[in-house]
């Protein structure tokens, strides 16, 4: 890939993170640059990697996904080199993020990841995020792996229902 493409694709992905007030998984980023046209699959991968490793974004990691956030380091390289990002995929970012932004947030808004804590004990870590800040989680033991990937698929289907469930049920007047 020459030199100057791969810089354009960072600096899309950056132009991208910065225009959002979430973390972007990987596969969001992916199917923007693959929808659009833009390059292929192994080629935004190497984009993704590359920006990680050079501190222009930070990965958090889970079982199910990686999240992407922009650093002040990708801010302020994206800030001296805007201009070389065509106001056209400017412009065709921007509609993408306007369409979709909705859509692209609650994909990534609740966390479900695990760990094992002790042979046959596992920590489930169940969270909402509202632009970045946790605003629920749930942790709780379960004594198989089977166990802890049920919570963590049904959390991602039922969240909004157990949310609502604990807030009324704690906020409920008893009088």
């Amino acid at each position: 890939m020459e030199p100057e493409t791969l810089m354009l694709y960072k600096l899309i992905v950056l132009y991208i993170l910065n225009h959002v007030d979430f973390p972007m998984s990987n596969s969001q980023l992916t199917d923007f640059m693959t929808e659009k046209g833009y390059t292929g699959y192994f080629n935004i991968q190497q984009v993704i990697n590359d920006l990680a490793s050079d501190a222009y974004i930070e990965a958090t990691v889970t079982r199910s996904q990686t999240l992407y956030n922009i650093t002040d380091e990708g801010r302020q390289t994206l800030s001296f080199f805007y201009k070389k990002i065509s106001k056209d995929i400017r412009d065709d970012i921007d509609l993408y993020l306007t369409d979709r932004k909705y859509a692209l947030r609650e994909e990534v808004s609740s966390i479900a990841d695990y760990y094992e804590r002790h042979p046959g004990e596992y920590v489930v870590d169940l969270k909402i995020l509202e632009r970045n800040t946790t605003t629920v989680e749930l942790i709780m033991t379960v004594g198989s792996v089977a166990a802890a990937e049920s919570a963590c698929d049904k959390w991602k289907q039922k969240n909004a229902d157990i949310y609502a469930y604990v807030l009324n049920t704690l906020l409920k007047d008893e009088s």
